[in-house]
């Protein structure tokens, strides 16, 4: 009997599910037994053909459809999303190994806000008219055309729906290409999408490795690039678009800083480290794995952390009480066991954690490192695993300088009850996304996205817009034209 995780096909293109078993087979496991659930198939480059001419071939008379009818049907696949949010999060937990009680709440519903929000504005997406004297100017915002999706594994339905949502509505067609460790969930956004009502061809879902993606990204039909991943990937996937004058957007890793000063809500503070480092057992770009204590209550902070981190449930994934789940796949496992080494022969002390769990699946204890130097590997490279560094700090000016010190800037955070020390910090800190007396918010609402080397232009809110659309201007003259001859 097939495991229900297995989908009807490995691709989604032109409105239906399509198969080539020609494509190298991408074995699919099941994080936390480390068994097998399915196996997709890597698109050949006659399905990265098929794909794109489909797209391109649907992308104009998507554009040409009001922004109202468009958008009616983003908020109608909302809907559905939001009714089958318990397969569709019983899937992602297939998919990632997340726990269940976390793929409920953050993920396919995550989707489906970005699809209503996007669907919502998709009708208000107009010019401008400039007035100039007796004549005047007038502006148009367009699609770009023909877009690239390339997705992370981490979060495989919330990435396909906050980079098709706002593609879509701006009247883009996408081809989406998911990463090959998770490769279900973008399927089901695609096959809800044409249920909804999208017109064949305007969302295409293709598996496949690297050169899957570079074949999509240096096709001369694609218009915009659009990548989730890590900083090295992101500098060649840039690179490759730029070559083609591209547009592109890059949410790409970071090592962000979380910083507690002495007059902080301890529990908050501690709540807040624990959503920046362990959620998802920690595999988040925007994990603030840097926290910074200040000096005052660096002790009582830690025995409050050690003291939270040892309620977490660790155990089977679909089993709703479980609060901590696995790691992506052995490959991430053991390279996070490799950064816990690295910080044990450089001197960390370890507060708790640090090894594997004695269990099946690729489980790795929640660990806290404290007396973490700025100079320690720990603290410098991004681990993407539950792996949390706290540092001591003396004063404001010295933990601003230590925090910018650093090749990403993705997120940061601030706890403090000092609100002019909390504004006054968060605008001295090098970062695109950031929180006071919170952590890793990520409402679609608002822009999500770093500076440096975290990226390039910004996912969710309005701005999104502005990177899936173009501006056309027109000038109207209304008397004659005057020549020199």
């Amino acid at each position: 009997m097939t495991h229900p995780a297995q989908p009807k096909a490995s691709h989604f293109i032109n409105g239906a599910y399509v198969e080539d078993t020609a494509g190298t087979p991408i074995p699919v496991i099941y994080a936390a037994t480390g068994d097998q659930i399915a196996t997709v198939h890597a698109a050949t480059p006659a399905i990265v053909e098929q794909a794109l001419a489909s797209g391109k071939a649907a992308q104009k008379a998507w554009a040409k459809m009001s922004g109202t009818e468009r958008g009616r049907i983003l908020r109608r696949a909302a809907d559905i999303i939001r009714a089958r949010n318990h397969e569709l999060s019983v899937l992602e937990t297939y998919d990632t190994g997340k726990p269940l009680q976390e793929t409920l709440v953050a993920d396919a519903t995550s989707g489906a806000d970005a699809l209503e929000y996007f669907g919502g504005l998709a009708g208000s997406l107009t010019g401008e008219h400039i007035p100039l004297g007796e004549d005047w100017v007038y502006t148009m915002r367009e699609a770009l055309g023909l877009c690239v999706g390339i997705g992370a594994w981490n979060y495989p339905t919330q990435i396909a729906c906050w980079k098709g949502a706002p593609a879509l509505a701006c009247g883009n067609s996408m081809v989406f290409k998911p990463s090959e460790a998770t490769p279900l969930c973008a399927l089901k956004v695609a096959e809800i999408l044409h249920e909804a009502g999208l017109p064949a061809g305007v969302f295409n879902v293709v598996q496949g490795m690297g050169e899957v993606g570079a074949a999509l990204v240096t096709d001369p039909r694609v218009d915009k690039v659009s990548l989730t991943g890590s900083v090295p990937t992101g500098k060649k996937v840039y690179a490759a678009a730029a070559a083609d004058m591209k547009h592109v957007t890059m949410e790409l890793g970071g090592k962000s800083p979380m910083i507690v000063f002495d007059d902080a809500d301890i529990d908050n503070a501690v709540g807040g480290a624990i959503n920046g480092n362990f959620y998802s057992s920690g595999q988040v770009c925007s994990n603030g794995t840097r926290v910074f204590v200040q000096k005052g209550i660096k002790e009582k902070f830690l025995a409050r952390l050690a003291e939270r981190t040892g309620n977490a449930v660790i155990g089977d994934p679909m089993d709703e009480a479980t609060s901590f789940g696995p790691m992506v796949n052995e490959n991430q496992m053991n390279i996070v066991l490799g950064y816990i080494e690295k910080g044990k022969a450089e001197g960390a002390r370890l507060i708790c954690g640090g090894a594997r769990c004695d269990m099946p699946g690729w489980y790795l204890q929640p660990t806290v490192f404290a007396d973490v130097t700025d100079d320690m590997t720990i603290a410098r490279e991004e681990i993407f695993g539950p792996v949390m560094s706290v540092l001591d700090f003396d004063s404001e000016e010295e933990v601003v300088a230590r925090a910018n010190d650093t090749e990403f800037g993705l997120s940061a955070g601030v706890f403090t009850k000092d609100f002019t020390r909390a504004h006054r910090v968060i605008g001295n800190l090098e970062a695109g996304s950031c929180f006071i007396n919170s952590y890793n918010d990520a409402p679609v609402e608002a822009p999500f996205g770093g500076v440096k080397a975290s990226g390039v232009g910004r996912e969710n809110s309005k701005e999104a817009i502005k990177h899936f659309s173009q501006v056309k201007s027109v000038y109207v003259r209304m008397g004659d034209v005057e020549a020199a001859f």
